[in-house]
């Protein structure tokens, strides 16, 4: 499973989209963004958030957890 914490990309939001695939995450997380955060996902977004996509037993993983 992997994972994308909405307060990695330095939001002040508790949202964790979840999914198999990084396209799965990165779909929940844009719909989530324009929803909540009024945010249009566009290409630069997109591959800031792909890029802090982990699977759940990563070390970055842990690390998003202690952020919070």
């Amino acid at each position: 499973m992997k994972d994308f914490h909405c307060r990695d990309a330095g939001m002040n939001c508790d949202y964790v989209a979840k999914g198999m695939t990084n396209d799965e995450v990165l779909k929940k997380a844009g719909e989530h963004a324009a929803k909540v955060h009024q945010l249009k996902v566009s290409g630069d977004l997109a591959t800031k958030v792909t890029s802090l996509i982990h699977e759940e037993s990563s070390p970055e993983h842990a690390r998003s957890l202690q952020r919070h």
